[in-house]
């Protein structure tokens, strides 16, 4: 019987970094290793530097590479495997998440003269302080009328990469100068991993204009945008850009040394979280949508054509797996949402009642919120606690809550703000139904899926889909970025030649699947109903409560 091979993924988190190390030939998980980030999302000052204006969330590059140096040899000691029988490794990364750097590869806040300048740093992909700057975005490719408007839906995000270029442009024009790589911190590690420069076409398509076939926009759109950027292509980013699953390089002697690993092992382009996880929830036709939830929730789907959806993350052909377009859509806060509720809105008597339980408080609030019906509380949530990102694409929308009495109870302001969130998946399934792309059922991975029943529970009511549950939920990023890491080391070395192979071999769900209840999805559909009035007149400007309340905010900050 032939010796088991296996490969490494490497997940690159919003507060921390995973090495799994999987079988290829069932995509078992041998093991794992968790490195938490020792600077974590950086959001309100620079490590020994000045503090940060609202909206920033920076991260150090150098976790990254803690990750590595410090995450490979634990997970291989704790899979007891060796070196020779690692065949490639893959990673994936938040996104967008890009970073300055010299011409060499180093992060400009490694350098002296730039640690203590915020835009020297990683901008993380929740960083929404450059809104001006995508707004200017938007409007001059509206006036000219650029393809990428329609791919993006309409607009285009804070989050993404051009519009936290622009910014460093815009507020610190020195660090511009000073960088002559800006790069998506997926393609930057694995320039440190390999010494090879080689993007990928995911964050590409999806975050930075980038089309298959004819590329970024004209140097006339980057022009209008701002005369210094007319040649920001040519000059800080590159034409050249690689498909998911390619080889990118070999592990250098440097990185070999400090992992334990071979060097020369196979490591595959940079891919994206969300993306990565797809083919690892066994998804790699059209009809299922896929959810990571976490902090966030990122929806992709699959589709035969080229169809633009209004306020989606991107519509790129081979943007998830080769032959068929994909879909990004996403919620900004979700996971985020219920940790500000127990931090902020969990009462005494929940604790109390944990303690004598014996029982986390989480699970004593989870349980009375299940003990009430669909619309008994007589409240209702919007789920823009960290701005809406689809359909509306407006980090300045703000959380609602609507029907509170003295009566309210924590409890049911729990569970209203859980059926927020479903409905914003709602919003999000019908804005692609009503272009014709088929949602048939949800899969489901990630830390949320696994720690509340509830909360899957909900979702199936609120769409009336079936929800299926990767296997594994919480690693099934990390699962992916293992399988294109045996995607590009290739059969030959005891890997698979194609995505769609891998995925035959070493995805899997499980047999648990949520199913919706008729009687809870009819007072749903009318509460749903509710929430499209609310989202419509604070999200489409029949009220603009929300942002003039924030820039008194700003404006009362700055004095």
């Amino acid at each position: 019987m032939p010796k088991d091979k296996f490969a490494l993924g490497i997940d690159y988190g919003t507060e921390s970094g995973r090495v799994v190390v999987v079988r290829v030939r069932d995509g078992e998980q041998i093991a794992s290793a968790m490195i938490p980030y020792p600077d974590g999302v950086i959001d309100e000052r620079l490590p020994g530097g000045p503090r940060l204006e609202p909206d920033w969330a920076l991260q150090n590059p150098r976790d990254y590479l803690l990750v590595v140096e410090k995450g490979v040899p634990k997970a291989l000691k704790a899979a007891k495997v060796k070196a020779e029988d690692i065949i490639g490794v893959g990673t994936d990364f938040t996104a967008s998440s890009p970073l300055p750097a010299k011409r060499d590869g180093t992060p400009l806040c490694f350098l002296p003269e730039f640690r203590k300048r915020p835009h020297a740093w990683v901008k993380l992909w929740k960083h929404h302080a450059a809104q001006p700057e995508a707004n200017r975005i938007n409007e001059v490719g509206r006036e000219r009328n650029e393809e990428f408007i329609r791919i993006y839906g309409g607009k285009y995000s804070s989050e993404w990469f051009f519009s936290k270029l622009l910014q460093v442009l815009d507020e610190d024009p020195a660090a511009y100068d000073a960088t002559e790589r800006f790069i998506e911190g997926a393609d930057w590690i694995v320039w440190q991993l390999t010494g090879e420069e080689k993007r990928n076409t995911c964050t590409a398509g999806y975050k930075a204009m980038w089309v298959k076939g004819t590329g970024f926009p004209s140097a006339e759109f980057f022009r209008a945008l701002h005369p210094r950027m007319e040649n920001v292509v040519a000059e800080k980013i590159g034409t050249t850009f690689h498909p998911l699953g390619e080889k990118a390089g070999g592990l250098t002697a440097f990185w070999a040394r400090k992992t334990g690993l071979r060097e020369g092992t196979p490591v595959a382009v940079g891919n994206v979280d969300a993306h990565v996880a797809v083919p690892a929830c066994t998804v790699t036709q059209p009809g299922s949508l896929v959810m990571i939830m976490g902090t966030s929730i990122c929806h992709m789907l699959l589709g035969t054509e080229r169809q633009m959806v209004e306020g989606m993350c991107g519509t790129v052909e081979d943007g998830i797996v080769p032959g068929l377009w994909g879909f990004e859509a996403g919620q900004s806060a979700v996971g985020d949402i219920f940790a500000w509720f127990f931090e902020h809105g969990v009462p005494d008597y929940i604790h109390r009642e944990a303690r004598q339980r014996k029982v986390p408080f989480a699970a004593a609030l989870e349980k009375r919120a299940a003990a009430l019906k669909p619309g008994a509380s007589g409240l209702i949530a919007l789920d823009w606690w960290n701005g809406n990102r689809s359909i509306l694409v407006d980090v300045d929308l703000t959380g609602v809550l609507l029907g509170m009495t003295l009566a309210t109870r924590a409890e049911e302001i729990y569970r209203a703000l859980i059926e927020a969130t479903a409905f914003g998946t709602r919003q999000i399934v019908e804005a692609f139904e009503s272009k014709g792309v088929a949602v048939k059922n949800l899969v489901a991975c990630g830390g949320l899926p696994e720690k509340n029943q509830l909360l899957m529970q909900i979702y199936a009511d609120v769409t009336g889909r079936e929800i299926k549950l990767a296997q594994p939920l919480q690693t099934c990023s990390a699962l992916g970025a293992a399988m294109h890491g045996a995607v590009a080391a290739g059969r030959a070395s005891g890997g698979y030649d194609s995505i769609f192979e891998a995925a035959e071999h070493m995805a899997r769900t499980q047999k648990l699947a949520y199913r919706p209840r008729p009687d809870h999805h009819e007072i749903y559909n009318r509460l749903f109903a509710e929430y499209k009035t609310l989202h419509d007149y604070f999200g489409r400007g029949a009220n603009d409560v929300m942002k003039r309340l924030k820039a008194l905010k700003r404006e009362l900050a700055a004095s």
